[in-house]
């Protein structure tokens, strides 16, 4: 049974574009938010060289999210070396023990970790060149560090960054349980899906349209371009991961191949819309 939580943030020259530190209640871990033009600020931290963990945030050439995953036992002097040599990133989050605790092997194994959160997630783009070496580590470190990843991922998603986040993370539950919504319509349309927080996500395997009406929009046609290009969709139509749309309606679009109102179209077993579930 997941419990309530108490995190104190600290946003510094209260500026909530530029550094923020979090902490979490009872939690050795502390987690920065620093943007790319504030790095020399953080060099003022008594922490600053701590040894931990950090993920850099930018945007590629067709403005997808990126984020690089790595570690250091220098975390600043490791930070100043990416300032120079890269300019994919605009912000950084550091992640470290209050006390320095945290060890090489440690943070090697954080980093896979991270690492592999990340890509379960599927909600950025990592560009890590390998896949980070995950350190032998003892049982009781093992129960340590994976408390510490969870209070992490808890943090970094209230910063605003939900790259760790899974469906099954942010899904919408009735009585604890996931409901799901399901479109069956002309042109192979055959989808199921599930109100998450930040969203609507339509679940890997499901079929879209073959082909769309000539009334879509411009804007919807280039998405499903887009998705098909970046083989989100397949030759034979069918997601090939589970992908969240930023509304119903726009997943239903996308599911139907013509505009849509996914309040109405998506539909639970007992026939009721998401309209209709709202609305009790």
């Amino acid at each position: 049974m997941p419990f309530s939580k108490t995190i104190q943030m600290f946003i510094f020259d209260g500026n909530p574009n530029g550094r923020i530190m979090c902490e979490l209640s009872n939690w050795n871990g502390r987690v920065y938010k620093i943007s790319r033009n504030e790095l020399s600020e953080f060099s003022q931290r008594a922490d600053s060289e701590n040894t931990g963990v950090y993920f850099l945030f930018g945007k590629d050439e067709e403005n997808n999210d990126t984020v690089y995953i790595g570690e250091a036992e220098k975390m600043f002097s490791r930070l100043k070396q990416h300032l120079r040599d890269s300019e994919y990133w605009n912000d950084c989050i550091v992640v470290i023990s209050k006390d320095n605790l945290l060890n090489k092997a440690h943070v090697k194994y954080l980093e896979n970790k991270f690492y592999m959160l990340a890509q379960n997630a599927g909600r950025s783009i990592v560009i890590n060149n390998t896949i980070p070496t995950c350190s032998s580590i003892s049982e009781y470190d093992e129960a340590m560090l994976h408390e510490f990843i969870n209070n992490a991922k808890l943090l970094v998603n209230t910063l605003g960054y939900k790259v760790f986040d899974t469906i099954e993370d942010t899904a919408v539950r009735q009585n604890d349980t996931e409901q799901y919504f399901f479109i069956k319509a002309a042109r192979g349309a055959d989808a199921k899906g599930m109100i998450v927080s930040d969203g609507f996500a339509v679940m890997k395997g499901s079929t879209i349209a073959f082909s769309t009406v000539q009334s879509m929009s411009d804007s919807l046609k280039k998405l499903r371009d887009s998705l098909i290009k970046k083989e989100i969709i397949d030759k034979n139509f069918k997601l090939t991961r589970d992908y969240i749309f930023t509304s119903p309606s726009l997943a239903a679009a996308i599911v139907m191949g013509r505009n849509a109102n996914g309040r109405t179209e998506w539909k639970n077993e007992e026939h009721k819309s998401i309209k209709d579930i709202e609305e009790l």
